[in-house]
């Protein structure tokens, strides 16, 4: 199965100018903050109310646009995990509802107004149990950007709870199959939505990983005959340029934190070790040499480790890296099959995809070693995990009746759930940063 694993690695500007004007209708937002243990164990989900967006240019009637961007924020609140929006159905989408006798915590009640292109956005956020505004937000933006500012008040809303600000305006990308029989890039955002294919080299393009800014997307290609490395910036739709394009293999790209440099593996001397190269592809470090196969890569959030596979033990382990030093040693010893490492940004944990009673699931472990622990079960094969920008959730390709697609769960093994459904089988998913 490790050979698949091996095989498998072979084969708009945001922010600026899109929120015009950003205005806070609450001044003391600081002493207003509720910071929610939500790593308790014994956290439940916290209970609200999104009641119908308001048009302040028809007032009085529900449209099915109003509905449309009521259902964009509860998907967006829900996606993170810990809360539980009530349907408006069940009190018919008004806002003058008794909330503490249908148990709700907080409400947020939006009115928006288009004016030509324009359109501008009230947000409140109540505390329905302390009988108080948390916060108060005023969006001005163009029309196109509409559903931009919602996700960006839905991200204010998760760091007014927890202190960390929420990951909706973050970015997946993926590899998928087209028509045709070839591979390509794509990009979705987090909910799965506004899904975009990136490269049209008609062969097999993957391995996609975000640089740490989101904007570039480093791939390999097979186009040209050979599985080289190439960067594109996807959200220009540029021509992309080849990095490595050394004869034999230059796969699966690591950024480091600054975007830099990138360590690869290259197979330039016929064993595939993995180097330090700038992101013009120039070598600047050979990090492993002859230790058996070296591949999948992964930085540290500090810079000062990788985490990469190798069976250099006789089967496919996990290990890390002091870049300095060069000194390495071995976390995985349950199983005899751990791939694709994933180091979660906060730096606490990495996931990887481990052979458990003949399926590929999703594990993490510390990177001081130990006990993993198993965060799939089903008897499906999951494979290729990336975290979240803020750490609490991971994406991954499961296969399926003979279909893969990209699913997400979170750290604690809960919440598990298919992302979107696209043609084709998708693969080698990489969650990018928050794109602010």
């Amino acid at each position: 199965m490790y050979c698949k694993h091996v095989m498998s690695l072979r084969k708009l500007i945001y922010m600026c100018g899109l929120v015009l004007l950003t205005t806070s209708l609450f001044t003391s937002t600081a002493q207003a903050r509720v910071y929610l243990d939500i790593t308790s164990p014994d956290f439940r989900k916290v209970p609200f109310a999104v009641p119908y967006f308001s048009n302040k240019n028809k007032p009085g009637k529900i449209s099915k646009a109003d509905r449309e961007l009521t259902a964009l924020l509860t998907k967006a609140l829900e996606f993170h995990g810990f809360i539980s929006v009530f349907p408006p159905k069940r009190y018919n989408g008004s806002r003058n509802t008794d909330w503490l006798n249908l148990g709700v915590d907080f409400t947020i009640m939006t009115d928006y107004e288009i004016s030509g292109e324009t359109i501008t956005f009230e947000f409140r956020l109540i505390d329905i149990t302390e009988g108080r505004m948390l916060v108060g937000k005023r969006y001005r933006g163009s029309l196109d950007i509409r559903d931009k500012i919602i996700l960006r008040f839905c991200d204010e809303v998760i760091y007014q709870l927890t202190g960390e600000r929420g990951i909706s305006l973050s970015n997946i990308t993926f590899s998928s199959e087209v028509s045709g029989g070839y591979k390509e890039i794509f990009v979705a955002d987090a909910l799965g939505r506004n899904i975009k294919q990136i490269t049209r080299h008609k062969n097999l393009a993957v391995s996609p990983k975000f640089s740490p800014d989101g904007k570039l997307i480093a791939y390999n290609s097979y186009h040209p005959g050979n599985p080289n490395l190439f960067i594109t910036n996807w959200q220009e739709a540029k021509t992309t340029r080849a990095v490595s394009r050394h004869p034999g293999l230059n796969l699966a790209p690591a950024w480091s934190s600054d975007g830099k440099t990138m360590v690869i593996t290259l197979s330039i001397d016929g064993n595939p070790d993995l180097y330090l190269i700038s992101t013009k592809g120039v070598i600047l470090n050979r990090l492993t040499k002859n230790t058996g196969i070296n591949v999948s890569p992964a930085w540290s959030p500090d810079g000062k480790h990788i985490t990469f596979v190798s069976d250099r033990s006789g089967n496919p382990q996990i290990y890390i890296m002091n870049v300095k030093t060069k000194s390495v040693r071995r976390i995985t010893f349950q199983g005899s099959d751990n791939t694709e490492p994933s180091w979660s940004p906060n730096g606490e944990w990495i996931a990887y995809s481990g052979l458990y009673e003949g399926q590929y699931q999703i594990f993490i472990i510390k990177p001081e070693g130990g006990q993993p622990l198993q965060l799939t079960w089903y008897r499906d094969d999951h494979e290729s995990p990336s975290w979240s920008p803020d750490s609490r959730q991971i994406v991954f390709s499961r296969s399926h009746n003979n279909d893969r697609d990209l699913c997400t769960v979170f750290k604690n093994g809960t919440g598990f759930r298919i992302l979107f459904h696209l043609e084709g089988n998708q693969s080698s998913p990489e969650w990018s940063t928050r794109m602010e």
